[in-house]
């Protein structure tokens, strides 16, 4: 399993078609927990099946996102758990990096080889390319 993390500016239906748009396949199938902004997944063209699931424990409890709440609890965690301080505009660069490591857990060996191999073919980057980044993530 791999994992696409991105950051939106709210939960809109707006934002979140734009999300789909740009992320998923228009034969794609999302099941979301029912919330109103998810009917703009069905406006990009993708089926979608909500499952409400109401509030509380019993939501979170709920089998069918078992793997979503475990993968929300262990981002926190390990954002939590390595940064000092979490800023607003550093989140997609927390969530690249989160998003980097997880879905090569399985070529930890790999790892280390493609981290030198990108840093030796990065040309320096100045301060205000960087921050585009934060824009456009």
């Amino acid at each position: 399993m791999r994992i696409k993390l991105r950051r939106v500016q709210g939960f809109r239906r707006k934002e979140v078609k734009a999300l789909a748009r740009r992320n998923f396949e228009p034969t794609s199938t999302v099941v979301s927990d029912g919330l109103g902004c998810f009917v703009g997944i069905a406006d990009a063209g993708c089926s979608h099946q909500p499952i409400l699931t109401g509030s509380g424990k019993k939501a979170v409890q709920t089998p069918a996102f078992k793997w979503v709440n475990t993968m929300l609890g262990n981002i926190k965690n390990a954002l939590t758990g390595t940064y000092r301080a979490i800023r607003s505009k550093h989140i997609p660069r927390y969530l690249a990096e989160f998003e980097y490591r997880f879905n090569r857990r399985y070529d930890l060996a790999a790892m280390m080889p493609r981290l030198g191999w990108a840093a030796v073919r990065t040309p320096p980057m100045p301060y205000r390319f960087l921050k585009l980044a934060e824009d456009h993530a």
